[in-house]
């Protein structure tokens, strides 16, 4: 089954597609990787799902307009990816409601019968609901992904994670089975060097302030336990106030998120981390993390055939296959929830909706191959 997973992430600038044809034999998924690409969002488009993002207040007319705005967005998104059988959306998130360590909702916008409209295909969407309504965080669902990518590593990797460096950052642990988001990834170094801070060439040029850096460790958050999640409702861009150079306020920022991801590697003594994300891309931010989680190595997701850029569309590309055929698509040791659920709600496409026949067992291993270059 060919599947469009799409998905914009918690920096807001842009759509990122993959294109997947995957495949179950004897128990092995094999995905073939035949589309990768991002379509960034229109700056006026872009302007107002930041200015809806906390601590900032929308009213519901202009929840309803991002709705459709955003929707006609990932249409059109889809409709420069090939032909595909089904897709699943993420949409974006415009709220993730957290009180007391517990989700209680979270809210993606992206109204799905524009993209079916447009593209004639059935739509899989509001893809975490299912997860917070069992009592999960509703993320990382990556969790999924990782944990089978992992499941491929050699014996000689050691004990191996795979973190993802967006808005948010986040780690899957593989063994015990584990996943949470540790904090910020590249959100508050986007905020403070709008749109990013590009090849880290701020912070390369900037010192870091132990002082704020101390004062921003002390956050709450950092100390609960997993499961949990996070997001911009937390980490805003007003979250740091402070009266220093530019490039020595990303530089802090940068060794912000640097430090709290390597304090979860070496929490979890893991030897070999698998790399995705913009983050990813940052040289500053890499050389400040591998410094502080030696001993451990870091690979990047493109040399296990996952493009860095894509992995969370890859991701929802897989999702979708397994809502079509009746499988969960959640790891509840890394969500919380109180167990596995088939995710997601489907809005037919031009014809009559059908559904494969249910599977009875998921697939325990994955192979992906293809890996083309992100398309703009």
């Amino acid at each position: 089954m060919r599947v469009l997973g799409l998905i914009s992430g918690t920096s807001h600038d842009g759509i990122d597609s993959a294109v997947v044809d995957w495949t179950l034999d004897g128990g092995v998924l094999t995905g073939a990787i035949a589309h990768v690409g991002e379509r960034p969002y229109a700056p006026g488009l872009r302007a107002r799902i930041l200015a809806a993002l906390p601590p900032n207040r929308v009213d519901l007319g202009e929840v309803c307009a991002l709705d459709t705005l955003i929707g006609q967005a990932f249409a059109g998104a889809a409709a420069e990816a090939p032909p595909c059988e089904l897709i699943c959306s993420h949409g974006q998130t415009l709220f993730h409601w957290v009180e007391d360590g517990r989700v209680r909702g979270t809210l993606q916008l992206g109204q799905p019968a524009w993209i079916a409209e447009r593209t004639g295909a059935p739509v899989v969407s509001d893809v975490r609901a299912r997860d917070v309504a069992a009592g999960g965080q509703g993320a990382p669902l990556v969790s999924y992904l990782d944990l089978l990518l992992m499941a491929g590593l050699p014996a000689g990797r050691g004990r191996a994670g795979a973190l993802n460096l967006g808005g948010i950052a986040n780690l899957t642990v593989r063994e015990p089975a584990l996943a949470y988001d540790t904090g910020p990834g590249c959100a508050l170094i986007d905020a403070a060097a709008p749109p990013y801070d590009e090849d880290g060439a701020l912070a390369a040029a900037g010192t870091v302030d132990a002082g704020l850096l101390d004062r921003l460790l002390a956050d709450p958050y950092y100390r609960l336990d997993p499961p949990k999640s996070t997001g911009k409702e937390l980490f805003t861009p007003d979250y740091v106030r402070a009266e220093l150079p530019l490039p020595d306020l990303v530089a802090t920022l940068t060794a912000l998120t640097a430090e709290t991801v390597a304090a979860e590697i070496r929490r979890h003594r893991l030897d070999t981390v698998i790399v995705s994300g913009g983050g990813a891309r940052n040289p500053t931010l890499m050389g400040m993390l591998r410094a502080r989680a030696a001993p451990a190595a870091f690979v990047t997701s493109d040399e296990l055939g996952v493009p860095a850029d894509g992995k969370e569309a890859i991701a929802f590309s897989l999702f979708g296959w397994l809502t079509a055929h009746g499988l969960p698509a959640t790891v509840p040791r890394c969500t919380g929830a109180s167990g596995a659920r088939v995710l997601g709600t489907i809005t037919p496409g031009s014809g009559p909706l059908a559904l494969p026949e249910p599977l009875a067992e998921a697939p325990v291993a994955i192979r992906l191959s293809g890996s083309p270059a992100a398309g703009r």
